[in-house]
C-alpha cells in the first residue's frame, strides 16, 4: 500500500493516499489506454525508475485498482491492467485533463509527447450532448509520430475510437494545432491554407469538426499562442 497516510474519515483523503503518490496517476493514463507490459510503461514513463515503477504498480495492485494479466501465447508476457475499479477513474481523469488544460501551454522544453495520449484529451472536452451526425477521422502527427482517431458525432454526443474508419473527412495535424481548430481560434480553411492541417476527402463535412467538441477559445490553455504572447 501507500505510504502516504491521512488521519482523516474523508473518502478524499482515502482517494489521495491511493492515486496521490508521483507517477500513480499517470500510470492510470496508461491503462486506460489499454494494458501493458512492465517495459512498456517504462518507456512510455519517461523518467520513471524500474524500482519506483515497481512500488506503484504493486500498491495499485494492493489497493485493487490494478490487476495482472498474461497475454497469450506466443508472447506469454505479463501485463498490468485496470480492475473494475481503475476504470471507474475514468470520469475523474477526463476532469482532471480539462482542468490541466488550463496549465498546458506553452510547451516546455523537456516535454515528451505522444499521440496516444490525445485520446484522453479529445475525450475530455468531446460534446456529450447532441453533436452533428458527421463521421471524421482525425490524424496526429507529430515529433514523427502518428495516431488515428475515428471521431463520430449524433444524438448522443460525440464518441472518439482509436484507429482508421470509413469518415467523411479525414483532418491530418499537430496536436496544438488541432486544439486550436477544435476551440475556433483557428478556422479549418485558414490552417489547410497555411499548410499547418491537410485535409483528405470533404472540407466541408471536415468544418462540423469545432462543433464536435465543448472547447472554446476563451478557455486557458485553448490558445496557446495567445497564452505565449502574454508571457
Amino acid at each position: 500500500m501507500s505510504t502516504t497516510r491521512y488521519p482523516q474519515f474523508c473518502a478524499l483523503a482515502r482517494a489521495a493516499e491511493i492515486v496521490g503518490e508521483r507517477w500513480t496517476l499517470l500510470i492510470v493514463r496508461e491503462l486506460l489506454l489499454g494494458p501493458k507490459r512492465f517495459g512498456d510503461l517504462v518507456d512510455r514513463l519517461s523518467g520513471v525508475s524500474p524500482t519506483v515503477l515497481t512500488g506503484r504498480l504493486n500498491a495499485l495492485i494492493e489497493s485493487g485498482v490494478v490487476g495482472r494479466g498474461t497475454l497469450p501465447p506466443p508472447f506469454n508476457a505479463q501485463i498490468y491492467e485496470l480492475t473494475p475499479v481503475g476504470l471507474a477513474l475514468r470520469p475523474a481523469i477526463r476532469e482532471l485533463i480539462r482542468w490541466g488544460g488550463n496549465f498546458l501551454f506553452p510547451p516546455r522544453p523537456d516535454d515528451r509527447f505522444d499521440p496516444d495520449w490525445v485520446l484522453l484529451g479529445l475525450e475530455a472536452v468531446a460534446r456529450s450532448t447532441r453533436s452533428p451526425a458527421c463521421r471524421l477521422m482525425l490524424r496526429v502527427t507529430q515529433d514523427g509520430k502518428s495516431a488515428s482517431f475515428l471521431v463520430v458525432g449524433g444524438t448522443q454526443g460525440t464518441v472518439l475510437s482509436r484507429g482508421d474508419g470509413p469518415a467523411a473527412a479525414t483532418v491530418e495535424a499537430r496536436f496544438d494545432t488541432l486544439l486550436r481548430i477544435i476551440s475556433g481560434s483557428l478556422p479549418l480553411e485558414q490552417a489547410v491554407s497555411e499548410r499547418l492541417a491537410h485535409v483528405e476527402g470533404s472540407l466541408q463535412a471536415a468544418l462540423a469538426l469545432p462543433r464536435l467538441f465543448e472547447l472554446k477559445a476563451s478557455d486557458r490553455g485553448a490558445n496557446p499562442r495567445r497564452r505565449k504572447e502574454k508571457k
